[in-house]
């Protein structure tokens, strides 16, 4: 059995014995079967969710001086249950027996309690079975076998900064540029070729050049999973252990495909609490916030957002600008100030998509010797263009409308009739009108059940407002724009 415990561990809430007290006093029946009632109690008062999470790993390590000394797998695990149940638990205690006046918690972790966890699931020999020379040459020396190559150009240098991404970035690099650990985890989401892999590359490289003998291991949870089957299947999971749990920085990216599997969530979570009692840095990427990432185990939520939450917002007009001047630069392409204005506004969906395109233009520009215009752009990425013509639709805008006016989505379909709901849904109904090639019907069965009447009268009436309102006209094309460009 190893153990922590001493000073370090007490605080001013009493609730801990005298240090000098002798620990190994086994428990008598009566305080056992006391502690299995409040051990019930907690289940059925926090919940199948919470018990299982934090409350199921506590075990009745001793009993002395009327102190029930109770062990936890982590100083994580032990530090958050005296932040959350510690009066809790006292409470049920003592109204359990007077026998119990005090509880003293201890962080104490069985030697082959890893082991334990996978042979069951597995199948896997038991330890004693194992190669432990094998093991033994296998070693922490080779968590660079796990990491993945980094790509020499997603750097801070290269990662254009805009207001979607500047707490992000500003996340990203105070944890690389930290000489301790600033949050831990530090959490970053956002969707699809926003710029989150972008980011953790450029923490490892930047973190590689301040310390080139830093440990650090970086991919995906994809690959996390696979390597920890594979460790499964060949009988080297303990050695899978120690080479993940020996790092100074571990760094997963997409997080969300680990959801729905429980072994390796299982095994992930203990790896977690592992460097962070250590004090090591773990970084992640997702597609979700934590709280949002259906399928993953409650305990791996809470200690995600434990750390700092950083989100990456979908890109603006001006952002995506700025990415098309740089990417332009750095690809040798010599691109019309026109052109970049019609491609910053027109791939909107992600910048993986808008590099993408610049690199068809590159390409061809190379080949043809021809100088880009507009109208060639247009051609040359005319299946690219396509596919953006049918992404608005009619929810979407409302949505947008509403957020801009400061009014519920629901009051898109409503019968209120005031000044300041009716004159944004006439607007919705215009940009419906003329960003989406729904007919007048259905955009009036998409606003409250209404007939084409009356989408036409708020098309026309939204006409003459532009041509009489130069303010009323900027406001409405700041819609079109944000719809256009969201």
């Amino acid at each position: 059995m190893s153990e922590v415990r001493g000073t370090e561990m007490s605080d001013n809430t009493g609730v801990y014995g005298p240090q000098s007290e002798p620990v190994n006093t086994i428990p008598p029946a009566e305080i056992i079967a006391a502690w299995d009632s409040v051990y019930s109690k907690l289940r059925t008062e926090f919940g199948e969710a919470i018990f299982r999470s934090w409350l199921k790993p506590m075990k009745l390590q001793a009993y002395y001086q009327k102190t029930l000394e109770i062990s936890v797998p982590t100083r994580f695990m032990c530090d958050w249950i005296k932040s959350h149940y510690q009066d809790r638990i006292i409470s049920l205690c003592q109204d359990v027996t007077p026998l119990i006046a005090r509880v003293q918690f201890i962080v104490a972790m069985p030697v082959t309690q890893t082991e334990e966890e996978v042979a069951p699931q597995t199948g896997a020999v038991a330890p004693e079975h194992a190669n432990q020379n094998k093991e033994e040459q296998t070693g922490a020396e080779d968590y660079l076998s796990f990491s993945v190559p980094l790509d020499p150009r997603l750097t801070f240098d290269t990662f254009i900064v805009g207001k979607p991404n500047a707490f992000a970035h500003a996340a990203a690099l105070r944890t690389a540029d930290s000489e301790t650990v600033p949050f831990n985890p530090l959490y970053i989401y956002g969707g699809v070729g926003l710029g989150k892999t972008h980011l953790m590359q450029a923490i490892a490289w930047r973190m590689k050049e301040n310390n080139p003998e830093a440990k650090i291991v970086y991919l995906s949870a994809e690959k996390f999973m696979y390597q920890f089957i594979r460790a499964l299947r060949s009988q080297d999971a303990m050695a899978f252990k120690r080479q993940f749990r020996s790092v100074d920085v571990l760094m997963i990216d997409d997080i969300q495909f680990i959801t729905d599997k429980e072994s390796t969530q299982e095994e992930f979570f203990h790896t977690f609490n592992a460097l962070v009692d250590a004090g090591k840095q773990i970084i992640i990427a997702g597609d979700r916030a934590p709280t949002d990432l259906e399928g993953l185990d409650e305990r791996l939520k809470s200690r995600l957002g434990w750390g700092l939450v950083a989100d990456i917002r979908p890109s603006t007009f001006e952002l995506r600008l700025d990415v098309v001047s740089l990417k332009s630069k750095l690809m040798g392409l010599d691109l019309p100030q026109d052109v970049s204005v019609f491609l910053a506004g027109k791939i909107t969906s992600n910048m993986r998509e808008l590099e993408g395109a610049l690199n068809r233009l590159a390409v061809h520009s190379d080949m043809t010797g021809n100088a880009l215009t507009l109208e060639t752009t247009q051609d040359i990425l005319c299946d690219v263009l396509r596919s953006y013509e049918r992404r608005i639709t009619i929810d979407e805008i409302q949505k947008k409308v509403a957020e801009h006016f400061g009014l519920r989505q629901a009051d898109m379909h409503s019968t209120r009739r005031s000044r300041n709901v009716a004159r944004p849904r006439q607007v919705a109904m215009y940009l419906c009108k003329k960003l989406t090639p729904r007919s007048l019907p259905e955009i009036g069965r998409k606003f409250g059940g209404r007939d084409h009447t009356t989408v036409m009268h708020a098309v026309r009436k939204v006409e003459e407002l532009i041509e009489g309102d130069t303010s009323f006209a900027d406001e409405v094309n700041t819609v079109r724009q944000i719809i256009k460009g969201s």
